[in-house]
């Protein structure tokens, strides 16, 4: 894993997250002060793959067989996006043995974190990938699995990009917050540096309700702008109904994904508000999605007069929009304006994870997940 002696300072990293949309990668340079992305590839996942992914989030026949099936699937997925990135390296005299190692963070099915004393069993979570076939597609050592030694030491193992969002989007004279809105809404809040402890959380869910509802009722994947939620209006005994969720009052560390947040919860709570416009719900969803954000940046995140957001939602100008009107003394912006585009922030953070693993260097915060101490993330998967 070196190079004339030296560590190899190019990573990839790979995320596809709880939208099911695709898989982002990214290939970036750590030898500068800052990195620098060199390129960026994505594959969208096919229908049947996404629904495949979808319903192995709760138990169903076969599953077992048909996971293992859908992670070889997804690592051949990943394999496309990875040779797509090293032909773009090498138009650029970046040959592939020059890249150090690929993160490859997988699908996450089950989250079920559950902190435990020492030496007793605790939760756990699930990640579906093939990091083995990875290496073997790829030819690229091979970094996944990261969030489980996090688990074993007591934490939530999520969120983990807090650290990283640290380095990149950190500053030395003010608090900063960034929003991560993927399927599921996370927070971090970057005090200045060596002021006070980085905090990080998942607030709840972020895109994933609104596209199912909205592939539900218009054929789209997602809702494109926020448009359609935008011409609706808000019912605010929905609402209320969909905050009354225990999670909203846990305090962090916690985090969540669609073990709670699955389109059964979803059907349960629009069970009285059927005779309700579709446009009006996905209106409703989306202050959802938005509340908890608010609130979170709110409670933690107060002395911060700046928000960054990143993720796919970061496209939606209805929730940009909602953010600003909710956190009125703050300046939203998104990630691009503060030099990385939205839809590579998790795939770089999961490449910095994977140098941090390859350099035997902790990737988690005590502060954020609630693990007992730090600790190296990742299983390594020699090329």
């Amino acid at each position: 894993m070196r190079q004339n002696g030296c560590m190899r300072n190019h990573y990839i990293g790979l995320m596809s997250g709880t939208s099911l949309d695709g898989a982002d990668g990214v290939l970036v340079d750590f030898s500068g002060d800052r990195l620098r992305v060199v390129a960026a590839a994505t594959e969208p996942f096919p229908d049947t793959f996404r629904a495949e992914l979808l319903a192995l989030n709760s138990s169903g026949h076969n599953e077992l067989h048909r996971a293992a099936m859908a992670a070889n699937q997804l690592a051949a997925v990943y394999a496309r996006v990875v040779r797509s990135l090293v032909a773009q390296g090498a138009a650029q005299g970046l040959a592939a043995d020059q890249i150090e190692a690929i993160g490859a963070h997988g699908q996450t099915v089950r989250h079920q974190p559950s902190p435990a004393p020492a030496g007793t069993e605790g939760g756990y979570t699930l990640q579906l990938n093939n990091p083995a076939l990875l290496a073997e597609l790829t030819g690229l050592n091979v970094v996944a699995d990261f969030r489980s030694r996090d688990v074993a030491a007591g934490g939530q193992g999520a969120p983990l990009v807090p650290a990283f969002h640290q380095g990149v989007f950190g500053r030395a004279d003010a608090t900063v917050c960034v929003l991560n809105l993927g399927g599921i809404s996370n927070l971090s809040v970057l005090p200045p540096a060596g002021t006070a402890p980085v905090l990080g959380f998942d607030c709840g869910t972020g895109n994933a309700l609104m596209d199912a509802w909205c592939l539900r009722h218009t054929g789209q994947p997602f809702d494109a702008g926020g448009a359609w939620a935008a011409s609706g209006k808000l019912l605010p005994a929905l609402l209320a109904n969909l905050l009354d969720e225990p999670y909203f009052a846990l305090v962090p560390p916690k985090s969540t994904g669609r073990d709670l947040f699955s389109q059964a919860w979803l059907h349960q709570k629009l069970d009285t508000f059927a005779a309700e416009r579709p446009e009006d719900i996905q209106n409703t969803l989306a202050e959802f999605t938005v509340s908890p954000c608010v609130a979170g940046v709110r409670s933690y995140g107060k002395d911060s007069k700046q928000l960054i957001v990143c993720g796919g939602g970061a496209f939606n100008l209805h929730l940009m929009q909602r953010l600003q009107a909710g956190l009125p003394d703050l300046r939203v912006s998104t990630s691009g304006q503060h030099g990385l585009p939205p839809l590579q922030v998790e795939a770089a953070a999961f490449a910095w994870l994977a140098r941090q693993a390859i350099r035997r260097q902790p990737g988690n915060l005590t502060s954020v997940t609630g693990a007992r101490g730090q600790r190296v993330l990742g299983a390594i998967y020699p090329a």
